[in-house]
């Protein structure tokens, strides 16, 4: 898909496809946007240009960005390439988009003989070993999470996550807050 008339008919078609999908008519959105019903027929037909002053009320009644309309598949909306970064003894790699909701990392932590710093953030944990074994800090308790196991746990909760006897890897999800907490820290 390079040209600009591919995108055009990607943009058409997606108008359409939502308009359908949400069960509106062409009367129906028509009222939703003050548009004619015959100006979106045409838009969605190829046989009116598309232009802004058509796009931005369809978006806003379709409840989704120009961006949504407009944007051209490639690979790179598909494949996460991870880069590598390093923090004392942790190195993480964000596995989700800049844009996500949730964020994904894969974290590989080095053992330390000090005391992890307990943070509280809002929100909610979730990680799986891949490999080694973790201590899971969560206030006075301490946890232990092998190869293959899983922990999920409320973040208004003093934690950290350290590796025991070597090094370990995990996955680990969290919202935005806990990206903060845990990635920039």
């Amino acid at each position: 898909m390079n040209g600009l008339s591919d995108v055009e008919a990607l943009a058409r078609s997606r108008l359409r496809s939502m308009r359908t999908t949400l069960g509106y008519s062409l009367d129906e959105l028509a009222e939703r946007t003050n548009l004619s019903p015959s100006t979106i027929s045409r838009v969605e037909t190829g046989k009116r240009a598309l232009s802004l002053d058509v796009l931005v009320p369809l978006a806003n009644a379709l409840q989704v960005s120009l961006d949504v309309l407009l944007e051209v598949p490639t690979d790179d909306d598909v494949v996460i390439r991870p880069v590598a970064h390093s923090s004392g003894t942790r190195t993480t790699w964000t596995l989700s988009r800049p844009d996500s909701r949730t964020v994904a990392v894969k974290m590989r932590l080095e053992p330390t003989d000090t005391p992890p710093r307990q943070r509280v953030h809002p929100g909610h944990d979730w990680f799986l070993v891949l490999e080694g074994s973790v201590r899971l800090w969560l206030g006075d308790r301490q946890v232990d999470v092998g190869t293959g196991e899983a922990a999920e746990f409320a973040t208004m909760v003093p934690h950290a996550v350290t590796a025991l006897d070597g090094p370990a890897e995990l996955i680990m999800v969290f919202d935005r807050d806990g990206q903060r907490a845990h990635v920039h820290q």
